[in-house]
């Protein structure tokens, strides 16, 4: 019973670890592609139905969820 306890405790702390880093992650890429492409109000498009933006952006937080997960597996 304990080695299961202890299983699911390591489980949970790699959990918390992974969105700890994804949440500070995509905060970090999307700040930097904002600055890589300036003059363009990405978020303002997204709104005005713009799909191809938003697929971009959307290809940068899957592109950041796979680096993270490949950083963080134990």
């Amino acid at each position: 019973m304990q080695e299961l306890l202890r299983a699911y405790a390591i489980t949970f702390g790699w959990a918390i670890v992974g969105s700890v880093a994804m949440g500070a992650g995509i905060v970090i890429a999307l700040k930097l592609f904002t600055l890589a492409t300036r003059g363009v109000d990405e978020w303002q498009l997204v709104k005005n139905g713009n799909i191809p933006i938003a697929i971009i952006l959307a290809a940068v937080i899957v592109s950041l969820g796979l680096v993270v997960s490949s950083a963080i597996q134990p």
